[in-house]
């Protein structure tokens, strides 16, 4: 973060010195929620949370060299109290990005493919400029200002994900990060919970295109009607398109085709835009990917990056946050496909398609647990997950939890279903299933909403390799 005194920062988020604060008490180091990550000169933001209040650990961060809290209760520690302190971290990025004239903001959403999408950004643009990204899914209202106080005055470049779970979320969030460029990569049936209706998914994630500077750019996925329908709200700005479609919305198109999968599940396809076309061979894992990569390369052109050079840094890139499609091949001849970070229906077919793919002529595993936040689509959209498991031949279908069960329930119903279909109760059940029946050879697939904490588990099962 740019240097701010204690008195700046007290007027950036309309806060006061508590008693003994020296207004020129310099934080010059990082801003964190966590007392763990505090070092010399940091910023503490003491947020309440489910378990514990972050005033319980003021000692602890400043023993670790924090210079100043922000606080919502009083406290003899130096400090800037406020009344709500989440808000007022909002507004303390919102304030340092705007003394960064010079820091581009590159904002995306969408339902899914946010992470990985905003890693191939960072991994196309960063040659350019210094760039800041975050690793994994820092896209709400701490995780983003979190990542924007990063910026310094060499910063030239700020991808930014941008999560909604609700109306009003992207608007928050593109006021603290008034994007210059924005990304709508999807509208699924994630958080449908929540929302109640796929349009009103739509809507929400319509913020981020009325929340872009006037003058900049909306990159829109045409091959989503109600994501290129979007373009209608764009009114103060340029709107270019990427997809797979024939018959591109606009002759600035951005497109994939002729997409091949290769027996490691890695797309290959030919990347087009304004009639010179390249080939992509990406690394990530999943058929899905080609639309992930032809956002991020949208992004590129836009900054001005040759369409050879994009092909080029699109097939060199890496999956930088883990937990997405991860592979793992175990020197015991296993093989772990960790992708329990997040899931939806959307993700979840591509997953199970993916498993397949790679796990031909093997046996395969698809661990699966509960996909939240659908509402009242929740039993039917994990019973599509049994039928999808079935079409695609998966030998062992393990579901964890109560909810998932509803995948076992369906997929047995089908006809044809011939596979190892069981229920656990939780994740220590599935450990030890696989513990005792894993062979070399087996391809395991890990798959579910990050609140169930499988994830752990796909962990636990990747870094076996370092211990073979």
């Amino acid at each position: 973060m740019i240097p701010l005194t204690a008195a700046q920062i007290a007027a950036a988020v309309a806060g006061e010195l508590t008693s003994g604060t020296d207004p020129n008490t310099l934080v010059d180091a990082t801003v964190v929620v966590d007392s763990r990550l505090a070092q010399l000169g940091s910023l503490f933001v003491a947020l309440p949370g489910e378990n514990h209040d972050g005033h319980q650990f003021l000692a602890s961060a400043f023993a670790a060299g924090a210079s100043l809290a922000l606080v919502t209760q009083p406290t003899t520690h130096p400090a800037v109290l406020v009344s709500d302190a989440q808000y007022a971290l909002g507004q303390l990025a919102r304030y340092v990005l705007a003394q960064l004239p010079l820091a581009r903001v590159i904002a995306l959403t969408g339902s899914a493919g946010k992470t990985t999408t905003k890693d191939l950004i960072s991994q196309i643009i960063s040659p350019l400029a210094p760039t800041i990204a975050p690793l994994g899914s820092f896209n709400n209202e701490i995780g983003l200002p979190l990542t924007v106080l990063r910026a310094d005055t060499d910063t030239r470049f700020l991808v930014l994900e941008m999560g909604a779970a609700g109306a009003g979320h992207l608007d928050y969030l593109t006021n603290i990060a008034p994007p210059d460029i924005s990304v709508v990569l999807g509208v699924g049936q994630a958080h449908l919970g929540e929302f109640g209706s796929i349009d009103l998914v739509a809507q929400a994630k319509a913020e981020l295109v009325t929340g872009t500077k006037a003058g900049g750019t909306v990159i829109l996925n045409g091959d989503d009607p109600r994501v290129r329908a979007m373009a209608a709200q764009a009114t103060r700005c340029t709107v270019r398109y990427f997809g797979s479609e024939p018959g591109a919305p606009t002759a600035t198109t951005v497109s994939a085709g002729a997409i091949t999968i290769n027996e490691s599940g890695a797309p290959s396809f030919d990347l087009t835009h304004e009639r010179e076309t390249v080939r992509v061979d990406l690394q990530l894992v999943g058929g899905h990917q080609f639309i992930n990569a032809t956002a991020a390369a949208a992004v590129g052109l836009e900054l001005g990056i040759p369409l050879s050079t994009v092909a080029e840094r699109l097939s060199s890139a890496r999956a930088l946050s883990g937990g997405r499609m991860a592979v793992t091949q175990r020197s015991d001849g296993i093989t772990i496909i960790h992708d329990a970070y997040n899931a939806n229906p959307e993700s979840m077919a591509s997953a199970l398609h993916t498993l397949a793919r790679i796990g031909q002529g093997k046996r395969t595993w698809a661990i699966l647990g509960e996909m939240r936040e659908l509402g009242s689509a929740t039993t039917a959209a994990h019973e599509r997950v049994g039928v999808l498991a079935v079409q695609n031949n998966i030998d062992h279908v393990i579901a964890v939890g109560e909810v998932a069960s509803a995948i076992i329930t369906a997929g047995l119903r089908q006809p044809g279903a011939a596979g190892d279909y069981r229920s656990v109760l939780d994740i220590a059940a599935a450990r030890e299933v696989l513990n005792a029946e894993l062979k070399a050879g087996d391809v395991v697939l890990l798959k579910a909403s990050n609140g169930t904490g499988l994830w752990r588990l796909g962990d636990e099962l990747a870094e076996k390799e370092e211990e073979n």
